[in-house]
């Protein structure tokens, strides 16, 4: 009844301004547009929205605002509706400016600006209500994984308007999903989105999120932790020792092996050979005292869990005792060489002084010779002429029949 009574005032103070604007219209010239406009509001349900009617060049014209049955909400500064929830912000000559608190979807729909001119002017505000969706729930397909095989997971938005979007990441990577909306009896969306991808080793720990993409919230998401199981992992680490394995040393390995779920044991074996006798196992360390050439081989350490088995290999090769003692040894036939070659150089030079020599006092020999055969009668003579013109050919003669 309230309502109804508002109703008729509205009408009832509608016609008579109507008629005096008719009579000022008549007596003076036609007014300039005063260009009424407002604003679209888009509010979040259970929050305040604000409209708001603006006048350019007005000329004490009648403002008020109806709301979308047509039911005056405010004339001027006065609200005729009987609804605590409309608050009056500003009046003035040029706006009407009015808030409505705790919006509900009730109160969607389109709001009328009215000025009253000659003719009047109408301009419109529509209230959008945003509700956001409920929290997003993921559910998998698989709890735990194996690795190299595929997995799916879903993800829900319910109950929202408009429709939420769906994003997903693993980790810092975007996955691609396949999204299916659907619009209930009470006219709200609800978004399932589906992914579909394969983990592998790497993936355990890391997590899945759906975010949820919604005017309404901000940074809305949920997330799920993969665990992803895998065959061990096994590497093989030298402790002793940390250069060439020698004769008479003592030789310290240790496995490491890694698994998801973790292998609880590990084997040693000697790959085409038996393990030495007095070689002690203890979990994953393998202890030798006392090397020698016969332990060379291939030592493999064996890991396993349910999902498969894997191994790693030391290649054992011993040396000589002294082997390794490289340096000092280095630097003593560095020395050597050195020597060896000022002595060749040395022996170059001599070689080459004495070539010299004996080519030179041959040729004199030659000369002297050729000197006393000039003079000389017979052989004899001229050979006692080259050796200094001696007479005394009785002297170191020989003859010859």
């Amino acid at each position: 009844m309230a309502n109804a009574g508002s109703g008729s005032l509205a009408t009832i103070l509608f016609l008579f301004i109507s008629e005096a604007a008719l009579l000022k219209g008549a007596a003076q010239e036609p007014v300039v547009s005063q260009n009424l406009v407002t604003d679209n509001v888009a509010v979040v349900e259970g929050e305040m929205a604000i409209i708001s009617c603006r006048v350019k060049n007005n000329d004490d014209s009648v403002i008020q605002l109806l709301n979308p049955n047509r039911q005056t909400i405010y004339f001027r500064d006065m609200r005729p509706l009987k609804d605590a929830r409309f608050q009056l912000v500003n009046f003035s000559e040029n706006e009407l400016r009015v808030s409505l608190s705790n919006v509900s979807l009730s109160d969607e729909g389109r709001y009328v600006c009215q000025l009253y001119t000659d003719p009047p002017q109408e301009a419109y505000a529509d209230i959008t209500v945003l509700i956001p969706p409920g929290n997003p729930i993921i559910e998998a397909k698989d709890e735990v994984l194996s690795e190299g095989n595929e997995t799916e997971m879903t993800c829900t938005a319910m109950s929202s308007k408009p429709a939420a979007t769906i994003r997903w990441m693993k980790g810092d990577k975007e996955l691609t999903g396949k999204p299916r909306v659907e619009l209930t009896y009470d006219k709200m969306y609800t978004v399932t989105s589906r992914v579909a991808f394969t983990v592998n080793k790497e993936d355990d720990g890391v997590p899945i999120i759906c975010i949820v993409d919604h005017p309404a919230v901000k940074d809305f998401r949920a997330r799920k932790f993969l665990e992803v199981q895998y065959k061990p992992e096994v590497k093989i680490v030298v402790e002793f020792p940390q250069g060439l394995t020698r004769e008479g040393e003592n030789l310290e390995l240790t496995c490491q092996a890694k698994g998801k779920p973790q292998p609880q044991r590990v084997n040693w074996l000697k790959v085409d050979d038996d393990v030495p006798s007095h070689a002690v196992i203890t979990g994953g360390d393998l202890y030798i005292e006392n090397l020698n050439k016969s332990y060379n081989g291939t030592y493999r350490c064996v890991a396993s869990n349910p999902l498969g088995e894997s191994y790693d290999d030391y290649v054992l090769y011993v040396y000589d005792s002294r082997a390794g003692e490289g340096a000092p040894r280095t630097v003593d036939h560095a020395v050597i060489g050195g020597v060896v070659a000022v002595v060749v150089f040395a022996m170059l030079c001599l070689l080459i002084v004495l070539g010299r020599y004996f080519a030179r006092h041959k040729g004199t020999y030659f000369t002297h010779e050729a000197k006393g055969a000039d003079d000389a009668a017979d052989a004899d003579t001229a050979i006692i002429n080259a050796e200094g013109g001696h007479t005394n050919s009785d002297e170191k003669k020989e003859y010859y029949i």
